[in-house]
């Protein structure tokens, strides 16, 4: 079962984020964030907080090893548009858009084993207990 984590609208164009989501997809989670550390792109900070969060996700909520962790889907998809008007020269005003993106992870890895409740390890040592004792 794979674990996404999602950021909605990041204003930065989604062509712009797009060149920086190619550049990770299908890496692990480490190698993606390292790569994104040295990224001179402002759109390298909006897609490697998103790829942390997916990591968080994967480790807190669903025990996944976060050594273990790659990304399987990387997408950006438009967002809503701001349209505004820019005034120009001879009292004309040109319409302009300020676009958002949308930026969505998924990851998936290897599951951690599931803890063993405190109730179950102390019968587990009391019955390992009594063998010993019955072996004697």
């Amino acid at each position: 079962m794979a674990v996404q984590a999602t950021a909605k609208g990041i204003s930065i164009s989604p062509r712009k984020v797009s060149v920086v989501a190619a550049l990770v997809r299908g890496r692990t989670v480490e190698d993606a964030l390292t790569i994104l550390e040295h990224t001179p792109r402002r759109s390298a900070l909006a897609v490697s907080k998103v790829i942390k969060s997916a990591k968080a996700n994967a480790d807190h909520n669903h025990g996944y090893k976060p050594a273990s962790l790659q990304i399987t889907e990387i997408s950006v998809t438009p967002g809503p548009r701001l349209r505004r008007f820019r005034p120009m020269a001879r009292g004309r005003a040109n319409p302009f858009q300020y676009k958002s993106s949308h930026i969505r992870v998924v990851v998936d890895g290897e599951k951690r084993e599931a803890k063993k409740p405190a109730a179950a390890k102390k019968a587990e040592v009391a019955k390992s207990e009594a063998k010993k004792e019955g072996a004697k």
